[in-house]
């Protein structure tokens, strides 16, 4: 018989130091407390006292020990966990990579692994680590986030709880040393841990959760309400959104596919790629292949529905495509600048303006900072 998948809960946070782990750890007292079997599978206490205060009494997984390029690391023992079959495992950063060596590249894939063997998983993240904001993350703070988790994989939790702070009660605690050594906490004050940097991350929290919220919430039938009249005629169906977004080789196809299929889930639409290559004949294919397959890859990694084509009019393979799998939006990157004696003739992307009328059609400009 196939376990019951198990359950999973976020406690996300803009930033560190807000209170996501305390916030994990307490309700891991307290269902320790109800009589719920709950382990701690993973957790970093950064050497802050109140924190490590709150595992007392808690069962905690030892670590799995791994040598990496001659220095010691240590990982969570998933292995050790499964055997142990909790009712209940806390896992702390969500986001992290493992070091080589691991059966996994990130601790969410371990995550996954504990569910699909039916153990409840409670697990702490910042929204910075979300792969569809790290554009937006980066244009905001300056700062390229290297963690990221696909969109999926938060949008499936069956509960996200926003812990919150404001910014000036952060840098307090930061002043404090609270959440870093003295040195280290001056630093992030004057770089990441900007007043500027922490509103704006704050509000994509809020926005986040506050969309994750509003998936979830499925309008209910009123108790004693009468059944749908079938004279009346079918009810109105609401125009469902179909997403397209056009990929090249070009490094600013990252930010496209992350753009793309951010406004995807916002929408609830469904999201599709698609690459158009040269036919065979007309020089072998791409010259840029192998990052093609890079985004193509990515894009899939996102939940992203991939499709490839050869023909010699990209415009007119794009806008057929679009058309024949009802495509209601065309994301694309921003079309090369040309020799002047090109300047006349139209881009790739005004030819598939005018030839897909029929839709929307936006060209999103590369972000430099």
């Amino acid at each position: 018989m196939t376990p019951r998948r198990g359950r999973l809960k976020f406690y996300l946070g803009y930033a560190a130091g807000v209170g996501k782990t305390y916030r994990m750890l307490e309700e891991a007292q307290t269902l320790k407390q109800a009589g719920v079997d709950i382990v701690i599978g993973y957790f970093e206490p950064h050497g802050r006292k109140d924190t490590i205060e709150k595992t007392e009494g808690l069962e905690v997984i030892p670590r799995r020990v791994l040598t990496y390029a001659g220095t010691e690391f240590e990982e969570m023992d998933t292995d050790a966990i499964l055997r142990r079959k909790p009712a209940v495992a806390v896992v702390d950063e969500f986001a992290h990579t493992n070091v080589p060596g691991c059966e996994r590249v990130k601790r969410w894939q371990d995550v996954q692994v504990l569910l699909d063997a039916g153990i409840d998983v409670i697990t702490t993240m910042n929204v910075q680590h979300l792969e569809s904001l790290n554009d937006h993350v980066w244009h905001v703070t300056g700062v390229r986030v290297r963690e990221t988790v696909p969109d999926w994989v938060v949008d499936e939790a069956d509960e996200v709880v926003m812990v919150d702070l404001t910014p000036q009660a952060l840098r307090n605690r930061l002043e404090r040393g609270v959440v870093y050594g003295a040195e280290k906490a001056q630093r992030a004050m004057e770089n990441f841990f900007t007043e500027t940097n922490l509103a704006a991350l704050r509000e994509m929290a809020m926005r986040h959760t506050a969309h994750e919220v509003e998936e979830k919430l499925q309008p209910a039938p009123l108790a004693g309400a009468a059944p749908p009249d079938p004279s009346a005629g079918p009810a109105p169906v609401r125009a469902h959104e179909r997403l397209l977004i056009c990929l090249t080789g070009r490094p600013a196809s990252a930010m496209l596919i992350r753009r793309g299929k951010r406004v995807a889930d916002y929408l609830q639409a469904d999201c599709l790629a698609i690459h158009v290559a040269p036919p065979p004949g007309d020089g072998g294919g791409s010259p840029d292949q192998e990052a093609v397959e890079r985004h193509m890859s990515f894009a899939r990694n996102l939940r992203i529905e991939t499709h490839s084509v050869e023909s010699a009019d990209v415009p007119r393979a794009i806008s057929d495509f679009a058309r024949a799998q009802h495509i209601t939006q065309i994301f694309m990157g921003r079309s090369q600048s040309r020799p002047w004696w090109h300047r006349f003739r139209e881009t790739i992307g005004q030819q598939v303006v005018r030839q897909a009328r029929d839709m929307q059609i936006t060209i999103v400009a590369e972000r430099r900072r």
